[in-house]
């Protein structure tokens, strides 16, 4: 009987490799290795429970970008299918979850323009930013090294006793005048504020006088003492860059203590309040927001989109 011969191949078994104690109906990672070009995301942002589907890939995909690379929304309009209604909504969540920041800034010509920051992780940053404020108070608040005790004072030998004399008699001598001693005038209390609306640019503005010059380096608590009268002066229409010209423009060569020199200066240079202005018939300007369609700069009561971006909306509601 002739042997039996197969010519068609053996089929391939194939094998899921599982971890001990994995749900066998679960999610199964198929792992490969990454060609030059990819992006670290964390798990406190990719299972954040907070943020929705779409904040969570904007955010992977902005961290994913180059420095400098467009990220405003009409951008992401073009890239993704989603409209800028959504895209608007999951910036706003990333920048509640502080995985993103945006800033407006006014170039040289005049234009205001919106710089975004993005963080791929906040919280490691909050806690770096923290270890970094309190090394520099520690460093600035270290105790001097004890000075050493002086050694025994030295004994010296009794002089000998002078020959007996007969005392004469004491002379009285008419007591001066007395004088009544003037109080020495007490120090000009340092300015308050009215409203503590200004306490936090008051506190940023003496937290960054380290820039303008490395010894004005402040501990937290001078700040905290500080923030009052800076607020104050910001109160009575007084500019930041004016604040800080006048604390530190002419700083002496030897600076031993810059608290209490930046305290005299914000108390004897204390510019007077502004007049009370006169009511106007004409109301004022509303404050300046940021389109949620063009980014443009306009002035409204409220966020949301400028005319130029309703008016096509409403055209084609009406359509």
């Amino acid at each position: 009987m002739a042997e039996q011969q197969l010519n068609a191949p053996a089929r391939a078994r194939h094998e899921i490799r599982r971890s001990p104690g994995t749900n066998p109906s679960g999610v199964h990672q198929v792992t490969e290795f990454q060609d030059p070009g990819y992006t670290i995301v964390g798990n406190h942002l990719t299972q954040h429970r907070s943020l929705s589907g779409l904040a969570i890939g904007l955010a992977a995909y902005i961290q994913s970008l180059p420095e400098g690379a467009p990220v405003d929304i009409r951008t992401l309009a073009k890239r993704f299918p989603e409209g800028r209604e959504r895209i608007a909504a999951a910036l706003r969540e990333l920048e509640t979850h502080g995985y993103l920041e945006r800033v407006r800034r006014r170039t040289d010509d005049g234009r205001l323009v919106t710089l975004t920051i993005s963080y791929n992780n906040p919280a490691a940053t909050r806690a770096r930013r923290a270890r970094e404020t309190a090394a520099d108070t520690k460093r600035r608040t270290a105790v001097e090294p004890p000075r050493p005790s002086p050694g025994p004072a030295p004994t010296a030998t009794p002089a000998p006793e002078p020959p007996h004399v007969r005392p004469e008699p004491p002379q009285v001598r008419p007591e001066p005048p007395r004088v009544r001693a003037e109080p020495s005038p007490t120090p000009p209390p340092e300015p308050q504020p009215h409203t503590p609306a200004h306490h936090a640019p008051a506190a940023a503005l003496l937290a960054n006088l380290r820039r303008d010059d490395p010894r004005l380096l402040l501990s937290v608590r001078d700040i905290h003492r500080l923030t009052p009268p800076v607020a104050a002066w910001l109160e009575r229409g007084a500019s930041p860059e004016a604040v800080r010209s006048a604390l530190t423009t002419g700083l002496p060569p030897t600076l031993r203590h810059p608290a209490a020199l930046l305290a005299h200066r914000l108390t004897e240079l204390l510019p007077p309040p502004l007049p009370t202005p006169q009511p106007s018939a004409t109301p004022a300007p509303p404050p300046l927001q940021t389109c949620d369609g063009c980014e443009r700069a306009f002035r409204a009561p409220a966020p949301g989109r400028c005319r130029d971006c309703r008016h096509p909306a409403a055209e084609r509601g009406a359509a």
